[in-house]
């Protein structure tokens, strides 16, 4: 059996009763405020702490990063000191992580097609595309440097290219999808039991848009069962009620009726995991 929790956003805990790897790490989700001013801010350690204590977080072999967003990366080097994991991913999160005063021998640049076997599991690394930049995100593709390094605003976190997870457990295959855009065949040959897909943009998007980001994941794949991740309000605290995302960024509430549709016309199974919650598949 293997045990999946989301924290929101994009933040996985794989768990298989062995070994842990978690997906991104975002926990401190400081305030759209500031975000907006600017502010420099930190890793809230005391929250960090709660949550791994609560999920029982004492196994942890890796994190592996989707990009360098803040929303992804902000607490992973304080996770992976506390609990002497490795962190995977771009040279950007490998200046996340030096910033943040993980080791180096405990940080691996990885690059598109890399694989990694950590216990039970295997890891492929598989290219992607952040969703189309906005006012609010107009960095793709700049990479972080230099050694980041906390407090720190949230706006040095650049996206420093992006990518999508492909893991094998056993006979059960899961691809994570981090972002609402899609590379044209860039999933051929991969077939996913679960997938976890990024919805942010899902509701802004036309209708050749939304087809084409379908059949380039979801078909692709020939997935059974879809999860929505990239809903929830990352700018508010995982210790109040789960909030949508801002209107003035995406309508969460359109967001799923286009999901459920598309999943209820094809056939598939639609899933929507609320934080800090867990499933066993």
């Amino acid at each position: 059996m293997l045990k999946i929790t989301f924290f929101g956003t994009t933040t996985l805990l794989f768990d298989d009763g062995r070994d842990q790897i978690f997906f991104d790490a975002h926990f401190t989700r400081p305030s759209i405020e500031k975000y907006v001013a600017g502010a420099y801010v930190e890793t809230n350690t005391a929250l960090c702490d709660k949550l791994i204590d609560l999920h029982h977080i004492d196994r942890l072999r890796a994190i592996f990063i989707s990009h360098t967003h803040h929303d992804h990366v902000m607490d992973a080097p304080y996770v992976a000191n506390r609990c002497r994991a490795v962190i995977y991913g771009s040279s950007s999160a490998k200046n996340v992580a030096i910033g943040g005063g993980v080791p180096e021998e405990r940080t691996v640049v990885f690059k598109d097609g890399s694989e990694y076997s950590i216990g039970g599991y295997t890891i492929r690394i598989i290219k992607s595309l952040h969703s189309k930049p906005n006012r609010f995100n107009n960095d793709l593709g700049v990479p972080i440097e230099k050694p980041l390094v906390q407090p720190a605003s949230l706006r040095d976190y650049k996206e420093g290219g992006s990518y999508d997870f492909f893991i094998q457990h056993g006979e059960k295959k899961i691809l994570i999808r981090p972002s609402f855009n899609y590379i044209e065949g860039q999933l051929d040959g991969i077939q996913a039991d679960v997938l976890f897909l990024g919805v942010a943009g899902l509701a802004k998007a036309d209708e050749d848009m939304e087809k084409a980001f379908y059949a380039e994941t979801v078909e692709k794949t020939k997935a059974r069962l879809v999860i929505p991740v990239h809903w929830d309000n990352f700018f508010a605290s995982l210790e109040k009620p789960v909030e949508d995302m801002p209107e003035l960024i995406e309508k969460t509430d359109v967001v799923f009726y286009k999901l459920a549709r598309y999943c209820e016309a094809h056939d598939v199974n639609c899933l929507i995991q609320y934080p800090c919650t867990s499933i066993e598949i």
